[in-house]
């Protein structure tokens, strides 16, 4: 790229042959990165401004009278030098040297599946000077793959979030025994510590992870937490697992209006979604749950939906060798603090792939980037290519890129609440829905007795939305459609009614369009095995 700066210099020759280099090397320097003033940035003047330095003028050689003074700093001058290039060189071998030390604790990426032959997403993005770099990875289908490092006295591995190893099961087929139990316990890449890295979109949020410092996640706990998840056996009369209320084909919730319990016992609230909860400290649509651990346990004991004790299920599992094996290799012991432990961690795991959304948002990174810059970079004009083929494969159509516009500016208000890479602000608000009822749901007010809190619920996300209705707390509303009537009108009115709720006043085709860019917010989810499960003896 050229230079930002002009440089207008004269020189000529002087007989000092140190001074000659000094001078050549200042030159070279200056000519190849450039010249700034000293002082701040000009605020008047416009971004790349050119700067001039003054004109540097040299003693002629041909006899000309030098200044006063000029032989005895040409001597100083010469001292300086010669202990500058030997600093110099002193950097540059140490420099050197701290590179080579650095490569040799740098290892290759290697699959963690040993079946695994394709390489399905792609790497972090360089960040570019003056713009976000484009987001980390470029397929729906994240890249099995990782690094294995030591944490203290731990080893870690680094692993792509949505892997389909991580949620496969056991190797096998049919009810989980006591041998293959064994073997996959004996596996030590089973018991190290994973990093996780969240797929394309989600990636934004990994400041936002909870949860893995006090649970930290590893293949035999997620194993053992998938086990738990779909298994009936923690029900009192063996009926109900988690599933049944958040079932992965129903988009990790429940098409009925409320939970449905032991013996038909029916909930008062809509079943939330039990994905991307990795991104997420209180759990229910109230929050009572102050982790995803203790939001994975609060069913069992509940009369409604499991109706069992914490007691009884600890002791039911224990009767039953291949659970017991588990809890005794990763925990020590079968409490009910394991139990918790293990579901959360498999819930942690159970991600959204990338959406139409997401490649259209890693394709728009790269319009703050310069054209030439792009091409000029050979990593970087690649990583540009695969996102517009990301986008072509799984293209925003045009009502959804319209309802993008609506969903992220002031017309749609949608960001008040649904916002961050999860699309939802992990915040309680009043909209109004059940307010109109002789005994309303008071929702975030029964946990924290804050007036305020009446009638609020916790922002459920937007991704995968089309995947799990009926709507709002209490699955009043069927449609998404019907969703955006309700915020249209501006909600019900009530005296703890959310400030952020207002009339949107949008036309029919905008809210056909808002629905569509909702619609277009739907990723793939890991594929997990259910019925792998431990045999009774």
């Amino acid at each position: 790229m050229p230079s930002q700066f002009t440089l207008p210099l004269k020189l000529v020759t002087v007989h000092s042959g140190p001074l000659v280099l000094f001078l050549w090397c200042f030159l070279l320097v200056v000519t190849l990165c450039g010249c700034a003033p000293s002082g701040p940035p000009n605020a008047n003047g416009p971004s790349g401004e050119v700067v001039e330095i003054e004109t540097i003028e040299v003693i002629p050689a041909d006899g000309g009278k030098a200044p006063a003074g000029v032989d005895t700093a040409t001597n100083v001058i010469d001292d300086d030098v010669s202990a500058t290039k030997q600093a110099a060189d002193k950097a540059k071998a140490d420099a050197d040297e701290a590179i080579n030390e650095a490569a040799k604790t740098i290892e290759p990426l290697k699959n963690t599946d040993a079946d695994a032959t394709e390489k399905t997403g792609a790497e972090s993005l360089p960040k570019v000077d003056g713009a976000a770099a484009p987001d980390a990875a470029s397929s729906a289908a994240p890249q099995a793959a990782a690094r294995v490092a030591t944490v203290g006295d731990r080893a870690q591995e680094r692993v792509a979030l949505g892997e389909p190893a991580l949620t496969a099961g056991v190797p096998g087929s049919g009810a989980l025994t006591l041998e293959q139990v064994d073997e996959w316990l004996a596996h030590p890449k089973n018991s190290l510590v994973l990093e996780p890295v969240l797929p394309l979109g989600l990636s934004q949020g990994a400041g936002q992870i909870q949860g893995l410092e006090r649970n930290p996640l590893t293949r035999a706990k997620i194993e053992l937490g998938r086990q738990l998840y779909f298994d009936t056996r923690l029900s009192a009369d063996s009926t109900v697992s988690c599933a049944s209320c958040h079932n992965p084909t129903e988009g990790y919730s429940a098409h009925t209006k409320t939970g449905v319990g032991i013996r038909g016992q029916l909930g008062n609230r809509h079943s939330p979604v039990s994905f991307n909860r990795i991104l997420s400290g209180a759990q229910f649509w109230d929050g009572r749950a102050d982790s995803l651990e203790a939001q994975a346990v609060g069913p069992i004991a509940n009369p409604i939906e499991m109706g069992f004790t914490h007691e009884g299920v600890v002791k039911r599992l224990q009767a039953i060798p291949v659970y017991k094996r588990q809890f005794d290799a990763i925990f020590g012991s079968l409490t009910i603090d394991g139990i918790a432990q293990a579901i959360a961690a498999f819930e942690r795991v159970l991600v959204t792939a990338p959406s139409p959304y997401d490649f259209n948002e890693q394709l728009r990174s790269f319009a703050a980037l310069d054209a030439d810059d792009i091409a000029e970079d050979p990593e970087l004009s690649a990583r540009f290519a695969a996102a517009q083929a990301s986008v072509a494969a799984q293209p925003l159509s045009a009502d959804a890129l319209r309802g993008r516009e609506i969903f992220f500016t002031a017309k749609g208000n949608c960001t008040a609440c649904h916002v961050g890479a999860n699309l939802a602000d992990e915040r309680y608000h009043n909209i109004g829905i059940g307010m109109d009822k002789p005994a309303a749901d008071l929702g975030r007010f029964t946990v924290t007795q804050d007036a305020l809190d009446k009638g609020a619920f916790k922002t459920p996300t937007v991704r995968n939305v089309t995947l799990t209705a009926p709507y709002m707390h209490d699955g009043s509303i069927a449609t998404l459609e019907e969703v955006v009537e309700w915020y249209d009108k501006g909600g019900h009115p009530n005296p703890n009614l959310s400030d952020k709720i207002r009339p949107l006043k949008l036309t029919p085709e905008e809210k056909s369009d808002l629905v569509a860019f909702m619609k277009a917010c739907t990723g793939q989810t890991p594929s997990v095995a259910v019925d792998r499960l431990p045999t009774d003896n």
